[in-house]
């Protein structure tokens, strides 16, 4: 029976940040996910790394200024995934009064540390580019700053760095069952290899929408802590106006919706909040979901939307920690670690609630919650340690992106680019030797080289079509109809 430190359920970003940050502390770790990583709730985020300026409406001062301390933190340690992002708000029809933004924005511009990300400013709707896709121009908006994240692709660099320290991270791999014995406890899970018991030290309940159900699959344990599930949609349309700036809009409800740029193309609306009341797992979007996003973005721009507009939606359910608040907008994105010891035995830690741009700190905290089991572990280190490709110098990427074209002159430039968003420095690692696009391989569809898949499977537990086209890149948005054909018979050939 192998013997481990720590045992992780749950592959999203709490999980693989745990991992990581237990590795680096020199404890041996085994990560185990049902499905792929990032499968759900942390592929279906609005890919932002930002403070909530909205959460300070509901008071969640020390949220707020913990996760906008992160921004620029994460934004050093992966810069080929995290950029900056501006953000327009309209005060044409705004329910909070304009002191109450100023006042919020204020806030949001001090109270974490921003140092690099620019600083509020006000403009004239009609007279600024920045709001020449209005319906309606009148008045003034605020621009302030937060940042872009590939969600899933943040997952999976935690996991890989999590392995390059030396932790053991299997998917599509089930926790079954755990039982304490004595200060330690037996676990068995389950693969398609059939089923094993290790031995854990630590039991980390990382699963996410999942995290009661875990609990009840581990002996004697219980917990007075719930998570609220509430499902977020999204739906991505042809592009609805020139420009990198993102909108933040506000309904008739006062509920949020966001218009980001998307994948060049595109325009991302999100996200709905809908209390989920079944049982945890994939999620789709309503009608309902659809007319409440399409009329959003109808009620502030001029190119009106229908919903055959729509060329891509997602929904996911968000474990929120169950604060007993009515509204769901209004539940707190706060996290709680719960510790059971269960009379001095060996101890369960158990996340509830969370948001991806704490996650960092979220494993911090977890890990010195735990500390007192691991005295020999090393002390907190991730602060400012890049994540895999992101230790380019100065963590400049529009330099690094001109140094590799001009190591590869061969490859267009475009595609360096994209490998470049992707990978980061680790792109050279994929593009290894070569001198043009064909050395890559063949291509499976819209420039998608067999290189690139290689390397998704022997590095990034890639497994499927969907793992390369939808979580490792968004590159089904953009190859033409048949590509996941072809990705999925190359697998299947080189398996």
């Amino acid at each position: 029976m192998d013997d481990y430190d720590l045992l992780i359920v749950g592959g999203g970003i709490n999980g693989a940040g745990i991992a990581r940050d237990a590795a680096g502390r020199g404890l041996k770790v085994l990560l185990v996910e049902q499905h792929d990583l990032a499968s759900h709730t942390s592929s279906a985020s609005t890919k932002l790394i930002h403070g909530g300026l909205r959460y300070l409406e509901y008071g969640e001062f020390r949220l707020v200024r913990e996760a906008l301390a992160e921004r620029e933190r994460l934004w050093a340690m992966a810069p080929h995934i995290i950029w900056p992002l501006r953000f327009v708000i309209p005060q044409t029809q705004s329910l909070r009064p304009a002191w109450m933004l100023r006042i919020g924005l204020f806030l949001y511009d001090h109270i974490g540390g921003r140092k690099k990300l620019p600083a509020t400013q006000t403009v004239a709707l009609d007279r600024s580019p920045l709001g020449a896709a209005l319906a309606d121009r009148r008045g003034r908006g605020f621009v302030y700053s937060d940042c872009w994240v590939e969600d899933s692709r943040l997952v999976v660099l935690n996991a890989m760095d999590a392995a390059e320290r030396g932790a053991e991270v299997r998917t599509h791999t089930r926790f079954l069952s755990a039982r304490r014995d004595g200060k330690g406890w037996i676990a068995t899970v389950s693969d398609a290899c059939g089923t094993r018991n290790v031995r854990a030290r630590v039991l980390v309940n990382a699963a996410g929408p999942w995290v009661a159900d875990v609990i009840g699959r581990v002996t004697d344990v219980r917990s007075e802590r719930r998570v609220r599930l509430v499902k977020g949609s999204h739906i991505v349309v042809p592009r609805l106006y020139d420009g990198d700036q993102a909108f933040f809009l506000q309904n008739p409800d006062r509920r949020i919706m966001f218009a980001i740029p998307y994948e060049g193309r595109f325009t991302l609306l999100g996200t709905t909040e809908e209390p989920w009341e079944g049982e945890a797992g994939p999620a789709t979007m309503s009608e309902r979901e659809t007319r409440y996003l399409l009329d959003g973005a109808n009620r502030y721009f001029r190119r009106q939307l229908g919903a055959a507009d729509i060329v891509w939606s997602y929904a996911g359910i968000r474990p929120l920690y169950d604060d007993n608040e009515g509204n769901a907008s209004a539940v707190t994105r706060d996290y709680v670690l719960d510790v059971d010891t269960q009379n001095d035995g060996a101890p369960i830690l158990s996340v509830f609630g969370g948001k991806i741009t704490t996650y960092r700190r979220l494993a911090e905290q977890a890990m010195k919650r735990l500390a007192p089991y691991f005295p020999q572990a090393a002390g907190a280190w991730t602060a400012g340690a890049p994540l895999p490709g992101g230790d380019m110098p100065d963590a400049d990427f529009e330099r690094f992106v001109d140094g590799l074209y001009a190591s590869y002159p061969g490859i267009p430039r475009a595609l360096i680019f994209r490998l470049a968003r992707a990978y980061g420095t680790r792109a050279v690692r994929l593009l290894g030797q070569a001198r043009s696009v064909e050395e890559l391989g063949e291509d499976l569809g819209g420039g998608l080289r067999a290189a690139e898949v290689d390397y998704l499977l022997s590095v990034e537990w890639a497994r499927s079509a969907e793992d390369v086209l939808f979580r490792r890149s968004k590159l089904g948005l953009h190859v033409p109809q048949g590509t996941a054909a072809r990705v999925e018979a190359y697998i299947t050939a080189i398996r």
